[in-house]
């Protein structure tokens, strides 16, 4: 059986976190600015974690098991209950 080889495209526009999130750059913070807000740019800044709806097609890409950021909020908040109990 072949080797499953991770989407190289993808692999250079997003980092994994060691908990299995997905950080990536903002879309549209390129060129044509002239256009939009200042806040609006302000926000391009800023990178972004994944959010569930993308993780399915993001984890097929590359071929391992991702967490969105719902789910890591999930988690840490049972952890936090676990711990005070």
């Amino acid at each position: 059986m072949p080797k499953n080889k991770s989407h190289k495209g993808l692999a250079k526009r997003i980092k994994i976190s060691k908990t299995g999130k997905i950080r990536f750059g903002r879309p549209h913070s390129r060129h044509l600015k002239s256009n939009k807000s200042g806040v609006q740019i302000q926000s391009y800044r800023k990178r972004r974690y994944a959010r569930s709806g993308d993780i399915r097609a993001l984890s097929k890409l590359l071929f391992r098991p991702l967490l969105s950021q719902e789910k890591s909020e999930r988690r840490d908040e049972q952890r936090e209950v676990a711990v005070t109990a």
